[in-house]
């Protein structure tokens, strides 16, 4: 049985599809950013602001391949920017003990779910109004795209609760 890899943009519902899908499938559960903050005994921001983007995209970049050499029977939840770095796409794309599934949100829906929590997310912590919000993913979202449509799944989460993206994956991938 092939490990399942969730990808998309931040918000778009990853971590939490990705514990359901766990809990449903009776899987291990592994999400990348919090075997980074592990690693690191940094939170994300943290890492960020002390260390900086690059070095945490290069911790990233060796988790990730360490991770998805090692696992079997699971359920791994990725950053938002993982598969646009360091050739990371290409790299889940290679392995053929697992599934890549993206998670495509709208933009509108991604705003409105991350407005509130955008001081805890480095990417969008300077953002002061909604509508700077919806500019900033328009753009990000459009530069990581391509690169998320590489997935070997897209599931469409627009109006749709976990259980029923989580059901939509298992059918399509089962």
């Amino acid at each position: 049985m092939k490990n399942i890899v969730l990808l998309g943009y931040m918000g778009s519902g990853k971590t939490s599809v990705a514990q359901r899908l766990s809990a449903v499938l009776d899987r291990k559960f592994i999400d990348l950013d919090d075997v980074i903050e592990r690693e690191e005994n940094l939170n994300i921001n943290e890492i960020f602001e002390r260390k900086g983007a690059l070095y945490f995209r290069k911790i990233e970049h060796q988790l990730l391949k360490e991770i998805i050499s090692k696992s079997e029977n699971t359920i791994l939840s990725l950053g938002g920017g993982t598969p646009v770095y360091f050739n990371n796409m290409d790299v889940l794309l290679q392995n053929d003990r697992l599934v890549t599934v993206y998670l495509n949100a709208s933009i509108q829906q991604l705003s409105d779910h991350l407005f509130e929590q955008r001081l805890s997310r480095p990417l969008i912590s300077h953002v002061n109004t909604k509508e700077e919000l919806t500019e900033f993913i328009a753009k990000h979202l459009f530069e990581r795209r391509s690169d998320y449509l590489k997935a070997q799944y897209k599931i469409n989460t627009e109006g749709k609760n976990i259980d029923q993206i989580s059901r939509e994956i298992i059918a399509r991938l089962f």
